[in-house]
């Protein structure tokens, strides 16, 4: 079973790829150490990490396919999360790789980043990993990327999570998306 985890930074993907380790006892990988391992290793790294989300993924995305190709072949698990994974992406398996695939999109409403923008997403930037950079995005262009992601997500054809307005509520249909999913799939834990 693979989980794919994305969104526009700050959705708490990284929270959930620990959360499910946790009930799930499977590791995960972020793509923004992939990305920074990369560009700090490679004399002939095709971006710099101030490059757009599309720029970065399209760099990435045949290591990310391979790694997920690999573990599905080896049948093993591992969620896998970043903004990096456009939703068009997912079109790119055959049968046999995508019905082991969970990918999961997120994203937060218009209202809810105007009503939580301090305290229900700027401030729980660093729960899970230390962010040494401050919140750089105003609000309008938070909002901006989420109305993109979203249209991609629509366009893609992919399942879709959208906070409205209770994170700690809402986020649970998410979770029960991928419990759902991994009994599909025939995952036994």
């Amino acid at each position: 079973m693979i989980i794919l985890i994305s969104g526009v930074s700050s959705i708490g993907k990284t929270l959930m790829a620990q959360k499910l380790l946790e009930k799930y006892h499977i590791p995960y990988l972020s793509i923004d150490h992939l990305k920074m391992g990369i560009y700090r290793g490679g004399k002939n790294c095709e971006f710099t990490p101030l490059d757009s989300s599309k720029v970065i993924g399209d760099q990435l995305w045949p290591i990310v396919k391979g790694i997920i190709m690999t573990n599905i072949e080896n049948e093993q698990h591992i969620v896998i999360e970043g903004c990096y994974l456009s939703p068009d992406y997912v079109k790119d398996f055959d049968a046999d790789y995508s019905e082991r695939i969970i990918p999961v999109f997120i994203g937060f409403s218009e209202n809810y980043i105007r009503e939580n923008f301090d305290t229900g997403i700027v401030k729980y930037r660093n729960v899970i990993e230390r962010r040494i950079w401050p919140e750089e995005r105003t609000i309008n262009e938070l909002i901006k990327e989420h109305k993109e992601f979203k249209a991609q997500c629509l366009q893609a054809g992919v399942r879709y999570f959208e906070i409205e307005n209770d994170y700690d509520e809402e986020i649970v249909a998410v979770y029960d998306f991928i419990e759902d999913e991994r009994k599909r799939i025939n995952c036994v834990y």
